[in-house]
């Protein structure tokens, strides 16, 4: 293995991600966190680490959504989404974070909450509410309130989880739970409130005062005692929060177990390269060349990888490998050039071709009747053009690519590494195609095109018009085209994806294996078909 990149452009970027995380982590700031702690409660975050099982692994969900909007005030989009273990049980949990504008949710908070849910129902995965919301920011309603994914999508999947799929869900009311969003715990299994710092109600005191005149308090109009052993709403008083997650921690223990996974799992081992390594094998220059196979051997399982067709179509890699000890399909993007067939120009990396269309389509339709999950690996430039490739029918190639990627009922997991641009990222599993996880690396860059390319695609036609006529390209237009060039250059960004929800979360090469193995576990809970937000369990 070479290891000869002095600079290197991920280790940058991943510095620059990470302080970027610190910042986030703190939520409101060190000055609400302490108010939080005055009134007697916990942070979300600081709840999340009590529920989850000690020194194990959790994945945070879209913790960059939102920090680059609202001048920054609303880190995360002031709600936490966690994947993580209870009692060694994969289960969600969102956890509304009270230091930012109390909890109030923004457009973005309904984007992330359900994203949650969806996780919990595509994988049967038990969802823990922990509820501490003053309900909608209200300058924002129009975001928030209407439509099709407005709120209101929220409640429907509670109902959905609870009458259809079965997927145990369980509110904790830990601060204010106010207006619409109280019906989040009223359609859950269980509703757990606690004492003195709980409140459940579709009005508070205010607004009850100025609708109706009657003058009473929040702990009497919707309080702990008032729920437990009145309206009857709720099912559980608790002291305070640490008693409040343990109880919930109980709770998790007395599910029924879940499925048996189909997927052939064995003992893990560890990959021989460190994931240190990855810094050196990615080349400062995205790009550049690299070998594919040795960045996979960072977060594979030692000498797991069974290559499938590999002197065929070298630019798509296809293999069946574990990680964790689970066996994953691996469909990834090989950079650099390769030899095509006898006679044909060599290949260009990172571009997907009629051959290796087919290659992948074939491999993915034998990992999907063996109940093999898939993992695709991106870097992907888009799919190969001109006339020798429209000849060879690589529409109707790419067509039968993404049919069997979109059809395919197991898990689907993504990495993006560089490149994810053009129809190759549809094809490699993009977002619209529902994958169960969509990670990246802090160098992916996710766009149409590169920035050079659309500034040409733009003002190509203008400035070979000019060059007929001897003249040079304008000032104006040349630093306009700049202006494109650094457009596409920001929004390529790996950040700007992750901060819009594009991607679940950036992860580093320190944490990248543990993230698709808990990905992984995640998905094995059901053999139910993993198409779209959830299937329908036959009625």
């Amino acid at each position: 293995m070479k290891l000869n990149n002095p600079k290197s452009r991920l280790r940058e970027l991943t510095v620059e991600y990470q302080r970027l995380e610190h910042k986030l982590l703190l939520g409101g700031g060190p000055a609400k966190i302490e108010k939080i702690h005055a009134q007697g409660k916990l942070t979300a975050r600081e709840r999340i680490e009590l529920l989850l099982d000690k020194d194990t692994f959790s994945q945070e969900i879209g913790l960059l959504v939102a920090y680059d909007q609202y001048d920054g005030q609303a880190p995360a989009a002031a709600v936490v989404t966690v994947v993580g273990k209870i009692h060694g049980r994969e289960c969600v949990v969102v956890a509304n974070d009270a230091t930012i504008k109390a909890g109030a949710w923004y457009p973005e908070t309904i984007k992330k909450i359900l994203r949650a849910q969806e996780i919990a129902m595509r994988n049967r995965l038990p969802i823990i509410y922990l509820v501490d919301s003053a309900g909608v920011n209200l300058p924002y309603q129009g975001g928030v309130f209407p439509g099709q994914y407005g709120a209101a999508r929220i409640f429907y999947y509670n109902s959905i989880m609870r009458h259809y799929l079965k997927v145990p869900q369980i509110s904790a009311v830990m601060g204010m739970c106010v207006a619409g969003g109280a019906y989040l715990p009223a359609l859950s299994d269980v509703i757990l409130m606690v004492e003195g710092t709980s409140f459940m109600g579709l009005g508070g005191a205010n607004l009850v005062k100025g609708a109706t005149g009657q003058t009473i308090d929040n702990e009497t109009l919707g309080g702990a005692a008032t729920h437990n052993a009145i309206s009857g709403v709720a099912h559980y008083k608790t002291k305070d929060d640490q008693e409040c997650l343990a109880k919930i921690r109980d709770l998790i223990a007395e599910l029924p177990a879940p499925e048996t996974s189909r997927v052939s799992i064995t003992e893990r081992k560890d990959p021989s390269p460190k994931a240190r390594d990855l810094y050196s094998l990615l080349p400062e220059d995205h790009r550049a060349p690299y070998d594919m196979h040795e960045v996979l051997a960072t977060f594979l399982d030692e000498g797991e990888f069974d290559e499938f067709q590999a002197d065929f179509a070298k630019e798509m890699i296809c293999g069946t490998a574990r990680i964790g000890g689970i066996l994953v399909g691996v469909i990834a993007n090989s950079r650099g050039m390769s030899k095509g067939k006898p006679g044909t120009p060599p290949r260009f990396g990172g571009i997907v071709y009629t051959e290796s269309a087919e290659k992948a389509a074939y491999f993915i339709d034998n990992c999907d009747r063996h109940s093999t999950p898939l993992l695709f690996v991106q870097d992907v430039s888009g799919f190969m053009v001109g006339a020798e490739a429209e000849h060879s029918g690589i529409i109707r190639a790419g067509a039968r690519f993404v049919e069997a990627m979109a059809c395919a009922k197991v898990p689907k997991l993504v990495l993006t590494v560089n490149h994810a641009s053009g129809a190759g990222y549809y094809a490699m599993a993009g977002q619209g195609f529902d994958p169960d996880f969509i990670f990246s690396l802090p160098t992916g860059r996710m766009g149409v095109m590169e920035g050079d390319s659309a500034a040409v695609a733009i003002y190509g036609t203008q400035i070979e018009k000019l060059k007929k006529q001897g003249k040079e390209p304008p000032a104006e237009m040349l630093e306009e085209m700049d202006k494109v060039r650094e457009t596409y250059e920001r929004e390529l960004d790996a950040k700007h994806a992750a901060a819009r929800g594009l991607v679940d979360a950036i992860v580093t090469p320190e944490n990248l294996r543990d993230s698709l193995i808990l990905a992984l576990q995640t998905c094995l809970n059901t053999n139910t078909p993993h198409i779209g937000a959830f299937v329908l369990p036959n009625m």
